[in-house]
């Protein structure tokens, strides 16, 4: 009998049953070898999440490209979605291939990774109360701690986890933000976490000495000359506390007597620094004992300015008095601008920073930096990025006085060194505590408070170590931490972070993409936040997709077109983070249509194909 030729067809599917077979014994030898250095921090055996997560690391050490699209060509799956069942993905198609060649490859039974991964998002964020998958996490205001309305709005929004950033504010005000949040929480019937995010390590520029003390009031003009609104200025009494309305307006001090006896419609006339004749006249009582007025000329006015009061008592008789002065403030922070090529001395100590002198000997532009110690890591050669990567620079060397920089991204018209600014150091790995002293400190209230804690900084499972540690000494040794993967030591090592982790503590990643786009770069960036998405969801982890997600329209109230997109692509995420601003109701309101609109499209890789009604 003549032998039978076997399909072309079949031969394909024979090869790739063999190449499938062999990918599955790889991915289970390089698995094995990952988990290996953790066996000791696993004495009960490695969690089902760990393994999974390590045979995804195993799977994606090879470049799968040219199979995939043989798959495909086969009319089988192209194992590109399945990041939660690493192993029965692959069984699943070498069962098929083994069906079609009659090799009968039984399948395994596959687990549930989705399921797992709804689990631990459960175990962070309660259970799911609205109609989508992505919860809307907020940064609170000062404001949440005195306005019960405005933590309402934002939970009738879409809010559903409260974030409170602990570099800012206190635990007094802390306490009476969580206790809006409570408050509202059971107004709603809704479960809402609170989320306490660490200061960390913020490296930050340090201060800059004043220039001149003197204000600029000025009137707006038309086309044509013609004044078409006053110069306005706050007076405040020196004595109390900061107004907050009207804050893009110039304040100046005023004598706290003088404050209370003004009224609307009193005046203060005044010779300004050029001996120019103005008035201010009174227009507007405000909080705290403050004034609002206007002046219709233009007036530098400079500390201890002599007043000449203008008034009418309760019994109409006419007031005057020139008794009242100006009260001291500071001048504006000296302008330190740079371009490409410039120097900036960055200080080992915190000296005000000041600009370039040209005049006498020159010298460069001097800066200090908040962390003085880590000017002394920095090595020639390793690049520096100040302000969210606005100025960027390379050291050119060290010495006594701090560190050499020469300035290599600036913009075309140059860039300005500010206060409080951070500093990124991505070539540089940073000899720090995992924890400051202000962490350890508010580590007290977060454990006494807070649903989960975020991990600002973490660079190493070491410094996870520590922080289990000091929950454990806090008395509450379970309580949820949220990596920040916000350096390029944090994404190096990830992998290391979750395996030495897993099952021992519940987790969550938050992708804190302002400040890993400046240590990354902006373009590797948007790489990195989708492999980060694809890891943790191989490890069962939930992530929070972080930084600027609808910042225009928090800040400003206007709708930016591609952060509609960024905010539409962010559904993939467990979590989505809005910062706070002025318009940060309205911004919750546009990210909850958004996520749950395309809630109906996308799940993680996977497109849903919704009935389109075109």
């Amino acid at each position: 009998m003549p032998t039978q030729a076997v399909p072309a067809a079949t031969r394909t599917q024979a090869g790739l049953l063999e190449e499938l077979s062999a990918l599955y014994a790889d991915v289970v030898r390089r698995s094995n070898e990952r988990l290996a250095p953790y066996r000791a921090r696993y004495p009960q055996g490695f969690t089902d999440d760990a393994c999974n997560l390590a045979d995804y690391l195993g799977l994606r050490s090879h470049d799968l490209r040219p199979l995939q699209a043989r798959l495909v060509a086969a009319g089988l799956s192209s194992l590109g979605r399945g990041e939660a069942e690493v192993r029965a993905n692959l069984c699943r198609v070498i069962a098929i291939l083994g069906g079609n060649t009659g090799c009968g490859t039984p399948a395994t039974a596959a687990g549930d990774g989705a399921g797992r991964l709804e689990h631990n998002t459960e175990h962070l964020f309660g259970r799911r109360c609205r109609n989508r998958y992505a919860r809307i996490m907020v940064t609170l205001p000062t404001a949440a701690a005195t306005r019960d309305d405005l933590v309402r709005e934002l939970v009738a929004g879409g809010m559903d986890c409260a974030r409170i950033n602990c570099a800012h504010d206190d635990p007094a005000t802390w306490q009476r933000m969580i206790d809006r949040v409570r408050a509202a929480e059971r107004e709603s019937g809704n479960h809402i976490p609170v989320f306490m995010d660490l200061a960390g390590h913020k490296i930050r520029t340090g201060p800059i000495r004043p220039g001149p003390a003197v204000r600029h009031l000025q009137i707006r003009r038309d086309d044509y000359g013609h004044m078409i609104q006053p110069a306005r200025v706050v007076l405040t009494p020196a004595t109390t506390a900061a107004v907050t309305e009207y804050p893009e307006q110039i304040r100046l001090p005023l004598d706290a007597e003088l404050a209370r006896q003004l009224r609307t419609g009193h005046s203060l006339h005044f010779e300004d620094a050029r001996e120019k004749h103005r008035v201010l006249r009174i227009t507007k009582p405000l909080a705290d004992a403050a004034w609002l007025a206007e002046c219709d000329g233009n007036a530098y006015v400079t500390p201890g300015t002599r007043l000449r009061w203008q008034g009418v008592s309760q019994d109409k008789q006419f007031i005057a008095s020139d008794s009242y002065r100006i009260g001291p403030f500071s001048g504006k922070p000296e302008v330190i601008r740079l371009q490409c090529g410039d120097r900036l001395l960055l200080r080992r100590d915190m000296q005000p920073g000041r600009a370039a002198t040209t005049i006498g000997p020159v010298r460069p532009a001097e800066i200090g930096c908040t962390h003085p110690a880590i000017v002394g890591q920095l090595q020639p050669g390793a690049s520096v990025w100040i302000d969210d990567g606005k100025i960027g620079c390379r050291v050119v060397e060290t010495n006594t006085a701090g560190a050499l920089l020469e300035v290599t991204h600036a913009g075309p018209k140059g860039a300005r060194v500010r206060s409080d600014k951070g500093i990124n150091l991505p070539d540089t790995e940073l000899s720090l505590p995992a924890l400051t002293a202000k962490d350890l400190e508010d580590l007290d209230f977060v454990c006494a408070h807070a649903d989960m804690v975020g991990f600002s900084f973490v660079r190493t499972l070491g410094d996870i170590d520590v922080l289990r540690h000091e929950l454990a000494a806090r008395a509450n040794p379970g309580l949820p931490i949220v990596l920040k993967i916000e350096t390029a030591a944090a994404v190096s090592n990830l992998p290391d972070l979750l395996l030495g982790t897993l099952g021992q503590h519940a987790l969550g990643v938050m992708i804190a993409r302002g400040d890993l786009a400046v240590e990354l770069g902006s373009v590797r960036m948007a790489e990195i936040q989708e492999e980060i998405l694809w890891i943790c969801e191989a490890a069962r982890i939930p992530v929070i997709w972080a930084t600027q997600v609808l910042d225009t329209l928090a800040r400003k109230g206007v709708i930016a077109r591609p952060e509609i997109t960024d905010a539409g692509m962010s559904v993939r995420a467990e979590c989505v983070m809005l910062n706070k601003g002025a318009y940060i109701t309205d911004a919750v309101g546009v990210l909850n249509d958004i996520l749950t609109r395309m809630d109906a499209h996308l799940y993680k890789k996977v497109s849903r194909l919704r009935q389109l009604h075109w």
